[in-house]
């Protein structure tokens, strides 16, 4: 009987020890739970987000758009401190295991499981705990869930171990930690707790953030500061027993106050937000289809069928496969977009347009607003007219979608709108609460001026800087590459080249007078704001220097339309509405910041316009260039008519309606330039050159309606140009950038195409009145 029951525990023995040796080969084989393929191992973070960087080589942001965000530090860019605690609190033997704590095990089963100790601390090791975060799809909710996953932790713990170092293990576990607030990872924790990199935390700093590692929803330093504090110490002390932190240190750091720094990463918030979401959507576009248009959005699908064609960087992720064959995700995929953007002059830009619109133009605006019966529309409106436009953005409206979606009748949907109720409304010191009817507040919204800014390299098409707007939360609409405004007497610079390119010379003469042409049958009569030199024979230069219409009509009633629309296509000028016309000359058609820019770069650059260009390389996660971009130039113009049109350019601002850059900003050096004013002052241009430097600004209402009634305030040179002269300084007064006053355009010293004296053109300036004029 004994032998037999010997006999008998031997079989159990054995038994037990072949089925958990077949439990764990069938574990490691992929036939009990889910065990991932040594690929995945070797490679196991694959899903975090994007980095967007500078040129500079700052972190512009991220793109993760509600996925998870997370961005990915090596081991370097750890501090030390935030190493000791981690291993000190979670895993004190780490150095010394291969992926299972047996000691640490036994102790939590005997004295936490056999004997109920929950303080007796727990048996996962940190690389257990990795493989749970990595590979675990669903959570254990019960006890015999969480005993069925231990071994499937165990095998993938012992894997991990094999396939990285040490300290390549530690590194994945603190760059997959979720710390909640969006925060995944300890490079985005470390901004969002504490406003800093990895590398620069404090002691206590590393301390509080490993405390949440144990539970961080019960440990979050924001919503329980007590107990995170208390856990805080707890690390501290577990520091102090293993002797990474002295007595006296532990002492002052449990001491300390937490000193949090929050703020939640957010991709409406940071340095050029309105770049890296045009970026992100331009990046992720598919090939257009015109059934994907609305029948008002043709010109949208014009363009981006035309991006899709020529510009690598338009669709990229659609256009380009990984080694598995799917397309690439910058939402998943840890790229790195190495971009043109200089993050000290983005700063500059922005800080531009703030000083400028929302220090000096919105209180005149809304001084100039306040006695209106129809602000902030334009006095010249009827009541009618008001009341369409603002019906036409209630039907645009989200709460209109709703309504009417609910089965609201119109009238339902009018008192809707006209009804006062509790709401949030921006202002630029903060969302302030209160109580309006929703069709006053968007009233409210729509008295409030945008702009759109953009500067680039004209050599390269180097995008430097890049302002779509003023507050991306609430004017999400970019004025940069998607907005299009009637640009007014800043395409005459087009024309006039159009008419160096045919022979004529800057200071050719032109009939200063007003004339009639007919157009399609019809008579087209021009008007201009300033009469100065009334009946006389004026220069081209002179023409372009004070932007008179007359001149400008002259030039086309003697140059062809139908040429001067193909000339404009070559400058990227691609609106498919822009039709040959008389009145083209005066610029009445809707063109963009971003096209606008790199139009005028041909004048710098000897007639080769560049295209923009974004983004110089894509980084896949490893730091491998996927991808590299390279300018794209096309010749508009010959060199020599670029020559003469520089000439002139530079008189725009040595005379002309730019003049104010030099008699009011004191700016120096070679300067040229063009403004430009619309109808009733609805869009208000400056364009701006320099030898390294060509920059775009436009600034206007949320309508064309929505203006300055005034000249003196509503025209380019008021609006617009002051922005590119504040910038201008700025990067002037930063030595480290390289730009400065003394660099001259690419011209033969002493310039000068006219093949007479220039003293005509010299002695007619001499009426300039500094107010530019109008088309209609």
């Amino acid at each position: 009987m004994r032998k037999f029951f010997v006999r008998f525990l031997w079989v159990v023995l054995i038994t037990g020890i072949l089925g958990i040796g077949g439990a764990f080969y069938a574990i490691n084989e992929g036939w009990i739970g889910y065990m991932p393929p040594i690929e995945d191992l070797q490679n196991p973070i694959n899903r975090y987000a994007t980095q967007v960087y500078s040129a500079d080589g700052k972190v512009m942001g991220t793109w993760n758009y509600n996925r998870e965000n997370r961005i990915i530090v090596d081991y370097t860019q750890l501090a030390p401190s935030l190493v000791q605690a981690l291993v000190a609190t979670e895993d004190v033997r780490f150095y010394e295991h291969s992926g299972i704590d047996f000691y640490a095990l036994g102790r939590a089963i005997i004295k936490r499981g056999l004997m109920g100790q929950k303080s007796a601390g727990g048996g996962s090791t940190i690389t257990q705990q990795l493989a749970k975060q990595l590979y675990t799809e669903k959570p254990a909710h019960t006890t015999m869930e969480r005993i069925l996953q231990k071994p499937i932790e165990w095998v993938i713990a012992v894997k991990l171990e094999r396939n990285y170092t040490k300290e390549e293990i530690l590194t994945m576990y603190l760059n997959k930690f979720d710390f909640l607030h969006n925060a995944v990872g300890i490079k985005v924790a470390a901004n969002t707790y504490f406003g800093k990199d990895p590398k620069d935390l404090s002691v206590k700093e590393a301390a509080t953030l490993v405390g949440m590692c144990k539970n961080p929803s019960y440990y979050n330093p924001v919503r329980y500061p007590e107990r995170s504090m208390e856990r805080r110490n707890v690390v501290l002390g577990q520091m102090k027993k293993v002797g990474a932190i002295s007595p006296q240190q532990y002492e002052e750091y449990v001491a300390a106050p937490l000193d949090l720094n929050f703020h939640v990463v957010d991709h409406k918030e940071g340095l050029a937000v309105y770049f890296r979401d045009f970026l992100r959507r331009y990046m992720t576009a598919k090939r257009p289809v015109r059934s994907d248009y609305p029948s008002w959005s043709m010109v949208k699908f014009h363009i981006d069928s035309i991006n899709w064609e020529t510009d690598p960087l338009y669709g990229w992720c659609n256009k380009n496969r990984k080694k598995d064959g799917t397309p690439y995700s910058i939402y998943t995929d840890g790229l790195r977009v190495h971009t043109t953007i200089d993050s000290r002059m983005q700063k500059y830009a922005e800080q531009a347009c703030y000083e400028h619109v929302v220090k000096y133009l919105q209180p005149a605006f809304n001084k100039e607003n306040k006695n209106k019966r129809n602000a902030p529309f334009s006095e010249h409106l009827s009541s009618a007219e008001v009341k369409k436009i603002l019906m036409r953005s209630i039907r645009q409206s989200e709460r209109y979608r709703v309504l009417k979606e609910s089965g609201a009748s119109d009238a339902e949907i009018e008192r809707s709108f006209n009804t006062k109720t509790k709401m949030s409304v921006f202002t630029y010191h903060g969302d302030i609460d209160t109580i309006m009817s929703p069709i006053d507040s968007i009233r409210y919204l729509k008295s409030f001026l945008r702009t759109g800014f953009v500067s680039m390299n004209p050599q390269n098409g180097h995008v430097k800087a890049y302002v779509g707007g003023l507050d991306f939360t609430h004017f999400a609409y970019d004025m940069v590459m998607d907005g299009r405004r009637q640009v007014g007497s800043t395409i005459k610079p087009f024309l006039y080249s159009l008419a160096m390119m045919n022979g004529y010379s800057p200071c050719d003469l032109a009939p200063n007078v007003q004339q009639t042409y007919m157009v399609a049958g019809k008579p087209w009569t021009p008007r201009n704001s300033g009469h100065s030199h009334y009946g006389e024979m004026v220069t081209l230069k002179w023409g372009l220097q004070q932007s008179n219409n007359w001149i400008s009509a002259y030039l086309m009633s003697r140059l062809n339309p139908s040429a001067f629309v193909q000339l404009l296509r070559e400058y990227g000028i691609n609106n498919p509405e822009i039709h040959p016309s008389m009145s083209l000359c005066l610029g009445p058609c809707d063109i963009t910041v971003g096209e606008m820019v790199s139009a005028y770069s041909a004048f710098v650059n000897h007639g080769i316009r560049a295209a923009h260009t974004f983004v110089t390389k894509i980084e896949d996660g490893e730091g491998n260039v996927i991808a590299q971009f390279q300018p794209r130039m096309n010749e508009v113009i010959s060199e020599e008519a670029a020559h003469k049109m520089l000439y002139m350019l530079k008189s725009v601002v040595d005379g002309g309606t730019a003049s104010r850059l030099r008699y009011k900003y004191n700016m120096k050096g070679d300067l040229g330039g063009k403004t430009g004013t619309t109808n009733n002052n609805s869009d208000a241009w400056f364009m701006g050159i320099t030898p390294t430097l060509v920059s775009a600004c436009w600034v206007g209402g949320d309508d064309r309606d929505i203006h300055f009634d005034r000249m003196d305030m509503g025209q380019g040179a008021s609006m617009a140009l002051p922005i590119f002269a504040i910038y201008m300084k700025k990067v002037y007064a930063d030595k480290q950038l390289g730009y400065t006053e003394n660099a001259v355009f690419d011209l033969d010293e002493g310039y000068n195409p006219c093949e007479y004296s220039d003293d005509l053109s010299d002695a007619l300036s001499g009426g300039f009145n500094d107010i530019e004029d109008v088309f209609e």
